[in-house]
């Protein structure tokens, strides 16, 4: 299976995780983590494997 590394949504990069999730459970257990750790998160499912990608807006430091 050629898995993308990244995919585009809405205009937004997401990148894959790497990893391959054989129930939709198991992916939206990872998606979860993600999302605490203040990812944005997004799943597919190819070739019936879920797939996990997500992304985070890098900010600037604040100035003290």
């Amino acid at each position: 299976m050629d898995i993308p590394l990244a995919k585009k949504v809405d205009g937004k990069k997401y990148l894959w995780d790497g990893g391959t999730y054989e129930t939709q459970e198991q992916a939206s257990q990872a998606m979860q983590a993600y999302e605490k750790d203040g990812f944005e998160v997004q799943m597919f499912v190819e070739e019936d494997q879920y797939l996990v990608y997500s992304r985070r807006v890098a900010t600037a430091p604040s100035a003290d």
